[in-house]
Formats: C-alpha cells, sequence, structure tokens
C-alpha cells in the first residue's frame, strides 16, 4: 500500500479545512495547506484560525486562488503531495441563488484545476468535498450513495453534483483515485458565520429575532465537524481501487470499474429545526423570539444519512449528540467573542 505522508488541504483556513489540518497535523502528516481568504464571510475569523494553524510544527500556507490554473501547477511542481483533500468552494445554498457566478468559478473551474494537477503529478489520492444538498428533490430516507441523485434545485448542488462527475471522468481516463464526501450539516467551534447555528446563537444572545424557515419543521442530520474530520483522516489511506463486480447494467453511483468512491458522512440522526432551537435556548439560557418563515427556494424539507458505507470503510460512525455539540460552540462563541 502506498505510504501517505505530505498532504495538500485546500481551503485550510475554512471551517472544516481548520479542523482538518489540526487534525492530520496530529497524526504526523506534514501539511501544506492553501485559502484564498475571500471576503464571503468575515475574513478576521479566517485569520484567527490561520494564525492557530501556523503554530503548528508541520504546517505550511499559501494564500492561493483555486482558479489561478498557473499558481496551481507551479504549487504542485515544487511539492510531492501524496494526497490531496480539496475542501476550497465557494459555499451556502441561498447564496448561489444571489451570487450564481461565484460557484461556476471556485466550485467548477477551480476543481478542474485540482483534478489537472492531480493527473500530471501523480497524486495516489484525491479526496473531495461534496454536499449533502446533491440529494435535492430525492424524497426516499435515509439518503443512500447508491441512489441517483439527477435532480439538484441549487446551483450549489449542481456544482457539486458536477465535481462527483469530473472526478469519475479523471479516475477512468487517467486512474487518479478520486473519493467524493458528502457532507451533512457540518456544525461546531469556528463555524461559518452564515449557517444555523452561528446565526441563532448571535440573535439570541443579542435579543434579536431568528429566522425560522420551513416554520421550524425543517430536519437536518446535523454532523458536529470533530466526526468529519475522523471520518477524513481515516480515509485518507483509503485510496480506492476500481470494482471488478461494478456492472454497466446495473450501476451503482457510489462505485466504478475507475478508482472512484462516494461516501455520506452524516450524523445519522435527523433533528427538528425547533428541537436543534430548544438545545440552543437550553445552553444560553435565553429564549429566542421566533419569525417563522417559509421554505426558502433551493432548501429541501429533511437530510438523513446513510453512513453504512462509510462504517464499512473506516469502521467509523458519526455520533456526537447535538448537546455536546452545541454547547461546545456556544462555549467557544463566547469565549471568541468576549460575551
Amino acid at each position: 500500500m502506498r505510504s501517505f505522508e505530505n498532504i495538500l488541504v485546500t481551503g485550510a483556513a475554512g471551517f472544516i479545512g481548520f479542523h482538518l489540518t489540526k487534525k492530520l497535523s496530529g497524526l504526523g502528516y506534514q501539511v501544506t495547506g492553501i485559502d484564498n481568504l475571500n471576503d464571503y464571510y468575515d475574513v478576521s475569523l479566517k485569520n484567527s484560525r490561520l494564525a492557530i494553524l501556523r503554530e503548528l510544527p508541520n504546517f505550511t500556507f499559501g494564500q492561493l486562488e483555486l482558479a489561478d490554473g498557473r499558481a496551481i501547477n507551479e504549487l504542485f511542481s515544487n511539492n510531492a503531495f501524496d494526497a490531496v483533500i480539496n475542501l476550497a468552494a465557494q459555499a451556502g445554498v441561498r447564496y448561489s441563488l444571489i451570487n450564481p457566478h461565484a460557484y461556476l468559478q471556485s466550485n467548477l473551474h477551480g476543481f478542474l484545476n485540482i483534478l489537472e494537477a492531480c493527473r500530471h503529478n501523480k497524486t495516489g489520492h484525491l479526496i473531495y468535498a461534496s454536499s449533502s444538498s446533491v440529494y435535492g428533490a430525492n424524497r426516499k430516507m435515509p439518503f443512500s450513495v447508491h441512489d441517483n441523485v439527477d435532480h439538484p434545485i441549487s446551483l450549489y448542488a449542481a456544482s457539486k453534483k458536477a465535481n462527483e462527475l469530473m472526478a469519475h471522468t479523471y479516475s477512468s481516463l487517467y486512474d487518479l483515485p478520486t473519493t467524493g464526501l458528502r457532507f451533512f450539516t457540518v456544525y461546531g467551534p469556528f463555524g461559518r458565520p452564515d449557517m444555523a447555528l452561528f446565526l441563532f446563537t448571535k440573535a439570541i444572545l443579542e435579543g434579536r429575532p431568528i429566522d425560522v424557515f420551513n416554520n421550524g419543521k425543517m430536519k437536518r442530520d446535523f454532523t458536529y465537524v470533530d466526526d468529519i474530520v475522523e471520518a477524513i483522516s481515516r480515509l485518507v489511506p483509503k485510496a480506492p481501487a476500481g470494482d471488478p463486480k461494478w456492472s454497466g447494467f446495473t450501476p451503482d453511483p457510489s462505485s466504478s470499474f475507475a478508482p472512484y468512491r462516494l461516501y455520506n458522512i452524516g450524523n445519522n440522526k435527523p433533528v427538528e429545526l425547533l428541537r436543534f432551537i430548544e438545545v440552543i435556548e437550553a445552553k444560553t439560557g435565553r429564549k429566542a423570539v421566533k419569525n417563522f418563515l417559509p421554505l426558502q427556494d433551493g432548501d429541501v424539507p429533511e437530510t438523513y444519512a446513510d453512513v453504512e458505507d462509510l462504517m464499512r470503510e473506516v469502521d467509523f460512525r458519526p455520533s456526537t449528540p447535538i448537546e455536546v455539540g452545541v454547547s461546545n460552540f456556544v462555549d467557544w462563541y463566547r469565549d471568541y467573542y468576549k460575551i
């Protein structure tokens, strides 16, 4: 089995990238991180994460834009990456409704540059972030990687589905091992300010109302960030091989004749939004003023991850209860913002 020692993490100053880089460093990997440090949300939060990462003895950082093909090629030419973990992307379902062009530049053009660099430099394993949003209009629960996902309802979801198709193409044409990860509603300390937990906690502590979409009847498979990075770290040395049993007559979307795999990473336990808010209220000691609103365009009423494939592959199942995860986040928020 190939040894994986030198890893590139794109989006290293992002929420998941920050936690993953700390995890990989702690496991002894040499980690190179890149990020464009854009202003989609508060850059000072990204810089705070980066300041912590810079203290790690086996971490180096470069400010790069994925869409800059020349810079990406130079990065790969000057380094021998055993594995690449691509977390850099334009995130956000709702933002994709008002700024669609940002998603094509980062999520498609940028990802193509990563694929090309991995191809030409014989990278041993490319792991990339997909999203639970690819399930779109699917209603069969729990969401399974073995089901087709051909009906996205946001451009963000479509861009992530496109990433999976692009990765398969490179796995097939160039024998590049690729693993796509469909994350389910990730939360935790240093989380993104545009995510529900951050927005709710901030508003509740400031005494402002919160917007509760779908009248609070939405369900989400809230997944704590430590569970996400544990799963990713276990998958790093698990570069996929082609499945000799795969059949084009009954094609399984999660695998292939090529070295290509897909996994869900979710808590496997959907929680109603109102219950999630109750947990935040209990931790902050304050009641939320709720502004009930209908389901927004691009949103789905429920997410629920089938993680049996992940469990079989790496013997790990995300399981952090929301009571623990929310408590950790609120503690971090109060400490970080001195509230």
